[in-house]
């Protein structure tokens, strides 16, 4: 009894602290890492052992559970936290030599000759979800978005409030396998026998795209028809003032020049669907990863700056932008190694093993979507206070095949659901950096962005997740 009462209430007053933190909008990592500490001590006070893969004790229990966190690190910047690193390197470099500017320029031109306005609406909204593919931070892609289309969507006659919801919700989720929330959610799965080595671009193809793509598409259409709506229903409050926004510098060059540019940034994605393609379709037992299909394009970019500066000195000094982007990219993987010990405190203290016996009760009660529903719920209440669409999916990515295990449903019906979600509501916070960077750019009420963006937001985690039961559970 007494160890219950302990192990339950540590647990309550961690979760409780970390909540906390995410809705103030603190930086959760520090928090993770010492309430998992705290939770391997209490564990080890109880006579429990600390539970984590292959561990060998310091011989000293306070010692242990930095050893832990020594242990994790090692584990994850040799799979997860690698792939992190690499991709945030490739961005930076892209963004150096002007890859991401031109990309964003050839796919945002075609929306100059579409005259219907409402037609617009689901047009923006899809070429937004495509450019996340190349500019991941939806702060990052409002704030490129505002810049180059704004007077293109004003002067075909669309709202200001219209045109602030569609660019707050561009970056939703588009499936791509160069996403830091699919690469860790991959690596855990490929952990156990029933994904035995999965690779991101599988997760991704097989099981993410099945569900996103419909939705986006879903997204889009029901975007037409509530902006088209609210439109008519315009009130004086949300009258709209004159925004100037300062023009983005038009990259030039020529034909050769801007369509190998534009390519880059979206070349590691190209060459892992068509690697996914030819195994899905051939007998070829060749897979390229992530970390090959990046460092290809990589090198692809140094020959082509090579070619167009004929410069080797200053091209090879610039590279040094992709070991930056790297160390820029350590705060994602520090994160995921905080959650990671912060779960194994939980598990040690013998919260998981309680919640795994709990759920195992309904197994087979045809109950199976009440743990998915859960976890979408939790995740919609946290995303809405705090802002953050992914702090809270990483830091349940280790849990997600214990629990899919003990409640008799596929881990994939978990994953994709909670993943989604997370990205889904962060345009119906009134605390996001996106919608805050969207109201305040365009001079607008953060409220009156959040009615135009709930609608088909809710509209499409609903659809997502009726989708994600038929197909996983």
């Amino acid at each position: 009894m007494l160890d219950n009462l302990i192990m339950y209430g540590s647990a309550i007053l961690a979760v409780v602290v970390i909540v906390y933190m995410l809705i103030k909008k603190m930086d959760i990592k520090i928090a993770l890492f010492l309430m998992g500490i705290v939770l391997l001590l209490i564990s080890l006070a109880m006579g429990k052992d600390i539970v984590f893969q292959d561990f060998q004790s310091t011989g000293s229990a306070l010692l242990d559970p930095l050893q832990v966190i020594v242990e994790q690190f090692k584990a994850t910047l040799s799979s997860a936290g690698l792939i992190i690193l690499i991709l945030g390197g490739y961005t930076a470099y892209m963004s150096s030599i002007g890859a991401n500017d031109l990309t964003v320029q050839v796919l945002t031109k075609p929306i100059n000759k579409v005259k219907s306005v409402y037609f617009l609406v689901p047009l923006t909204f899809l070429l937004g979800n495509v450019l996340s593919l190349v500019i991941p931070s939806a702060s990052t892609l409002a704030i490129l978005l505002l810049a180059t289309l704004y007077p293109v969507l004003k002067q075909a006659g669309m709202s200001t409030l219209s045109i602030g919801a569609v660019i707050a919700t561009s970056a939703t989720i588009v499936p791509t396998p160069l996403g830091s929330d699919n690469v860790a959610i991959a690596e855990e799965l490929a952990k156990y026998p029933m994904f035995n080595d999965m690779t991101v671009t599988q997760y991704v193809f097989s099981y993410h795209a099945l569900v996103s793509i419909p939705t986006i598409l879903f997204i889009a259409l029901v975007h037409y028809f509530w902006q088209k709506r609210m439109d008519k229903k315009m009130t004086a409050a949300e009258s709209e003032e004159q925004v100037e926004l300062k023009d983005i510098e038009k990259v030039e060059g020529s034909k050769l020049y801007k369509t190998v540019y534009s390519i880059l940034p979206v070349f590691p994605i190209i060459i892992l669907l068509v690697s996914f393609i030819v195994e899905m379709t051939t007998s070829a037992t060749i897979a390229v990863n992530v970390e090959i299909a990046v460092l290809i394009s990589f090198i692809l970019a140094i020959v082509c700056e090579l070619i167009r500066h004929r410069k080797a000195k200053e091209v090879f000094a610039s590279t040094e932008k992709f070991f930056t982007g790297m160390g820029n990219m350590l705060p994602v993987v520090a994160l995921l190694v905080a959650a990671s010990v912060f779960v194994a405190g939980l598990q040690s203290i013998g919260l998981i093993d309680t919640l795994q016996e709990t759920m195992q009760s309904t197994h087979g009660e045809g109950n199976g979507f009440i743990l998915p529903l859960i976890l979408v719920a939790v995740t919609a209440l946290i995303v809405l206070l705090s802002g953050s669409g992914i702090a809270l999916f990483f830091a349940m990515v280790p849990l997600v095949v214990p629990l899919a295990e003990a409640a008799g449903i596929s881990p994939i019906a978990i994953s994709v659901p909670m993943g989604m979600a997370g990205n889904l509501f962060r345009a119906v916070s009134p605390v996001a950096a996106v919608i805050l960077i969207v109201a305040g750019t365009l001079k607008l009420n953060p409220i009156h962005i959040i009615k135009r963006t709930s609608v088909p937001m809710i509209s499409g985690v609903v659809f997502m997740f009726v989708l994600s039961m038929i197909l996983f559970l």
